[in-house]
């Protein structure tokens, strides 16, 4: 008793989801009172750090395909949080901007989401969680998958 799927079936792809699940209900948790879900605060935040991205730029930087970030801005495009607006140099792209109700919503979430963040160090370790972090960023690196699909080519 007690085993999690993750002990059972030594799959690094299965173990990397379940975690990512688990903390996601907890970052939830905590950012509940906002309204928001965790992965929408990350996108109010990505829109401000990337200073109004287009979308196919924020897709890219959040290895996310163009019509599930569309689908995942949704909400906050209608709770006025976001607004799309054509680019002004090329009319085809789209950019993602926070309205004043999103600068204001993201300024109360990055206060719960600070604090999930800091449960989060006390729990694992500051410096686990700095070497996690990084190990997680390699993994979603441009370099990580051209690698495993070199080894992949080798098979055939």
């Amino acid at each position: 008793m007690g085993e999690t799927a993750t002990n059972l079936m030594p799959c690094n792809n299965g173990a990397i989801r379940q975690t990512a699940r688990m903390l996601g209900q907890l970052y939830d948790d905590v950012l509940a009172p906002s309204g928001l879900r965790a992965t929408q605060h990350t996108l109010l935040y990505t829109i401000q750090v990337m200073d109004a991205p287009t979308l196919g730029e924020m897709a890219q930087a959040m290895v996310m395909d163009l019509s599930a970030l569309g689908r995942s801005l949704k909400p906050l495009e209608r709770e006025g949080l976001v607004a799309i607006v054509p680019d002004p140099a090329d009319g085809r792209a789209k950019r993602a901007t926070l309205t004043k109700a999103g600068v204001k919503k993201l300024k109360y979430t990055a206060e719960l989401w600070r604090n999930a963040q800091d449960r989060f160090e006390k729990a694992f370790g500051a410096k686990r969680a700095e070497e996690l972090r990084s190990v997680l960023i390699s993994l979603s690196s441009s370099e990580f998958r051209e690698a495993f699909e070199h080894f992949s080519a080798l098979k055939k």
